[in-house]
């Protein structure tokens, strides 16, 4: 049976969008099928079984993989072929490709497997060592392309930079150089041949790992899967390999999420707070004002009046009466009208 619709937009999706994490291909696959991936999980792997089936023939694989840096689950297409002709469709030169393939052997050669190299030591990587090494050292110098060595220090910078903005490389969360997303997706097959050593629990290439305590012991546990090796925070941690108790990390404190029986449970503890960290609601705390902050109405406010201003009024409300009195016609004038009358009365 010939692929549908469906399956090319999941495959355009992968072609066109580079990587995408787990959730987000889940949604693209929800929204062309109408199912959710989550609870029909045997579905949606005959889905992809399919299209792996159709792809092999073109030497493609739609491939899932953890980001050993935060541990999340990414889906992606892959090259199955690595051939001269395969590489004529890169954008990028023989040295940048040399210069990258020395940046991937810097990563893993870390003896403390953290996975990542500062930017200084990935920048003083030297091309030279990509050339095959011969019987004599002559022999060599005179192997070496002279594209790298005239392969300066800025073009190594504006290579990293482009395989980093490509996702081959990537900044760790402390800025220092490491693997990108599709280097874990095409290079799989180059981890195993090259002997990287591989965790112990997923079998998958141990590039940022933790290593055993002792010495003499390779074993490898990724720290997304030390709380599947180890759920238990106060069982036995004995190295699968030698015996030897297991190191507790930094990382696998900080995001061990396994509570004992006196661990109160995230939700429960986030709402057992303090009073002086009770935290009152935006509105509510906008509502509360101080005395001096109240808002009285204007009308109100106007009719509430000091008494030193009361006193004032009053006191000019009697001067302005006795200034009306004093313009009023006293009582002389009116004794002399009424004088006038009655000598005017005799007269007559």
């Amino acid at each position: 049976m010939a692929l549908t619709w469906r399956h090319h937009v999941l495959i355009q999706a992968l072609f066109s969008r580079g990587p995408m994490t787990e959730e987000d291909f889940h949604a693209v696959f929800a929204g062309v099928s109408g199912k959710d991936p989550v609870t029909l999980r045997q579905q949606f792997n005959e889905v992809l079984l399919k299209i792996n089936k159709e792809l092999a023939y073109v030497q493609f694989e739609l491939r899932a993989c953890r980001n050993q840096y935060d541990g999340k689950v990414y889906y992606g297409m892959v090259n199955n072929v690595a051939d001269d002709q395969s590489k004529l469709g890169t954008k990028y030169s023989v040295p940048q490709i040399a210069f990258y393939k020395g940046v991937v052997e810097t990563i893993i050669q870390d003896v403390a497997t953290q996975g990542c190299i500062s930017s200084i030591d990935a920048l003083h990587v030297q091309l030279e060592n990509q050339v095959q090494n011969c019987q004599s050292s002559q022999d060599t110098q005179s192997r070496i392309p002279a594209a790298f060595k005239s392969f300066t220090m800025s073009q190594k910078e504006k290579t990293l930079n482009d395989l980093i903005k490509d996702q081959w490389l990537c900044y760790t969360s402390d800025g220092r150089i490491g693997l990108g997303l599709r280097s874990f997706f095409d290079l799989r097959s180059w981890f195993f041949s090259n002997d990287v050593p591989s965790c112990e629990v997923c079998n998958e290439a141990g590039v940022k790992a933790s290593v055993c305590s002792n010495e003499g012991c390779t074993v490898r546990i990724h720290y997304y899967c030390l709380k599947k090796k180890f759920p238990q925070r106060k069982g036995s941690r004995a190295c699968p390999g030698c015996g030897t108790e297991w190191p507790r990390s930094e990382f696998e404190v900080d995001h061990l999420d396994v509570p004992d029986q006196t661990q109160v449970p995230s939700a429960e503890l986030s709402s057992r707070k303090r009073p002086d960290q009770i935290q009152v609601p935006s509105a509510e705390l906008s509502s509360r004002k101080r005395p001096d902050q109240i808002q009285v109405p204007l009308a109100e406010l106007s009719s509430r009046k000091r008494p030193r201003r009361m006193k004032a009024e009053a006191v000019a409300a009697v001067q302005s009466q006795s200034e009306t009195q004093n313009e009023a016609p006293c009582g002389p004038p009116q004794r002399r009208r009424l004088r006038s009358c009655k000598t005017e009365s005799v007269e007559t």
